[in-house]
């Protein structure tokens, strides 16, 4: 008996060698670590303890008996990142190419209810090619125990996951159902059907790369949040991510120290451009809103002419949810509604308050817009936040057209601070197009039509394009200075921070999906 206790101590010892974080650090340009580095890279030195390690598979079919391995392709278990308890499953691919068999799932689901049971973050580190085929239904029951658990995970605990390595099959309705899917460039793919099956049922041809690739997912499909070089980055931005969110649904972030000083930002008084169909980056006015260098973006190169991501103010973790004006002049569409809404929905679930910058012309016109669903996809966009009951603010720093300026946390769908600065304009439409339609006949009976239009557009200018009117409805609580933006912002969510709300007694709301 003593020798065989030995005997698995060594194999123990032997199954946690993985290296420390300098040895891993220094190689950065390796492309991919084993799944003991990556833990041990991801968590707090000596915190990490591992459950099920002695676990092995239990089938006998196709000579499965003779190949067994402690673990069982998938290591398990909790530990600390920057302090914090995290639970963690990593897949092996050296073992069985990683595939999920009925004990790897058993695994995953253990840790799985531990991180719910004790509110702490779930983080799944992928590499596996799927099910594992010589165990048939035994290994699709065991995704679908996972997925549900998902599922029951969700708005409770964040859960992360990130691929760093084949991603194939069922495997991937896991981490589309996770909070973030994050992927490592060249080495990572996610895809229902490979290359092969798709060049047989379509005739298709495509790498694996193009088919499901980590540039694929973040422009294309939106499938990614985050993109990394390596592995090792893949793991430092998937801390930092973490570093803005709270344990679970029952806790609120931690608040960092911060001195508040005078906190005037003059550098935003210059950012918009004097002629209102210029375009602008609006990270410059982010960059001068929140603490320094705080600023995490999350799908950053999907539907670009919207930005959402994490960042600090005043020490305090917010969302952040802005119109682009760079890109398609800011207006919003069926990809950008989509990608903003299940941002606001993941801070809504997790506490964390949501600044909106409003700077949208509308939503983007034409056929294909209209055919894909623009009407119910902005719909969701709308739902989103009007079911939000976090401390919400909206800036509209220039346009606030159309529909688009309701949907974008207006005081009309339940935003508790709604500021403008001097340049904005809020109103059904542009001055142009709305003197065409007002004044028709006066412009067509003119003797100069296109001085007439001139002349009307800047009437209606006057009337329209800027927020006092609003303000004066009560739409708009305050018309601020640029410059004074962040001091506004940090009184008023410190002012909101106790904020409650009492929704309506309903199993839950049927958003537009």
């Amino acid at each position: 008996m003593d020798s065989k206790i030995q005997e698995l101590n060594d194999k123990l010892a032997l199954a946690h060698l993985g290296g420390g974080k300098d040895r891993i650090a220094k190689q950065h340009h390796k492309k991919k670590l084993t799944a003991r580095e990556r833990v041990n890279y991801l968590m707090d030195d000596g915190s990490f303890e591992e459950i099920g390690v002695l676990v092995t598979h239990r089938t006998t079919d196709f000579g499965m008996q003779k190949e067994l391995y402690y673990g069982d392709g998938v290591i398990t278990g909790y530990g600390t990142i920057n302090g914090r308890l995290t639970y963690v499953f990593a897949q092996d691919f050296t073992v069985f190419g990683g595939a999920l068999s009925e004990t790897h799932a058993e695994k995953i689901c253990k840790v799985m209810d531990m991180a719910v049971k004790m509110g702490a973050p779930m983080i799944g580190l992928n590499d596996s090619g799927g099910a594992r085929i010589q165990e048939g239904v035994r290994s699709l029951g065991g995704y679908a125990d996972i997925f549900y658990r998902n599922v029951q995970a969700s708005g409770v605990i964040p859960q992360i996951s990130a691929i760093m390595g084949p991603c194939a099959g069922g495997a991937v309705y896991s981490p589309a159902m996770t909070d973030f899917t994050m992927m490592v460039e060249d080495t990572s793919y996610m895809f229902v059907t490979g290359p092969s099956v798709v060049k047989t049922v379509t005739n298709e041809t495509v790498t694996s790369e193009e088919l499901g690739g980590a540039s694929t997912h973040s422009t294309k499909s939106g499938v990614a949040h985050i993109t990394s070089a390596n592995d090792v980055e893949c793991l430092e931005d998937l801390k930092r991510l973490l570093s803005y969110l709270p344990q679970s649904n029952k806790e609120t972030t931690q608040k960092l120290a911060y001195k508040l000083n005078d906190e005037i930002r003059e550098q935003l008084a210059s950012i918009i451009p004097d002629n209102p169909n210029k375009p602008y980056d609006m990270h410059n006015i982010i960059a001068g809103i929140i603490d320094e260098d705080s600023f995490f973006e999350v799908h950053k190169n999907y539907a670009e002419n919207i930005i959402v991501g994490f960042a600090r103010l005043g020490g305090r973790s917010i969302g952040i949810v802005a119109n682009q004006p760079l890109y398609l002049a800011g207006v919003l569409d069926v990809n950008s509604s989509k990608k903003a809404a299940r941002f606001t929905r993941f801070c809504d679930c997790f506490n964390i308050p949501l600044l909106v910058l409003v700077d949208v012309p509308g939503f983007l016109p034409g056929t294909d817009q209209e055919w894909h669903g623009i009407i119910v996809h902005g719909a969701k966009l709308l739902y989103a936040l009007s079911e939000a009951t976090v401390p919400r603010i909206t800036v509209i720093t220039r346009k606030a057209y159309g529909g688009a300026y309701d949907v974008m946390n207006s005081k009309h769908i339940g935003a508790d601070m709604n500021f403008a600065w001097p340049t904005a304009e809020i109103a059904v439409m542009g001055a142009k197009g709305a003197s065409e339609i007002i004044f028709k006949n006066d412009i067509k009976q003119a003797a100069d039509p296109a001085a007439k239009l001139l002349e009307k557009e800047a009437e209606y200018a006057d009337l329209f394009a800027n927020p006092y009117t609003a303000a004066q409805r009560g739409f708009i609580d305050e018309v601020i200075l640029p410059q004074d933006t962040r001091r506004k912002l940090i009184k008023a969510f410190s002012m909101l921070e106790n904020k409650e709300c009492v929704t309506p007694n309903r199993k839950h709301g049927n958003i537009p999906l």
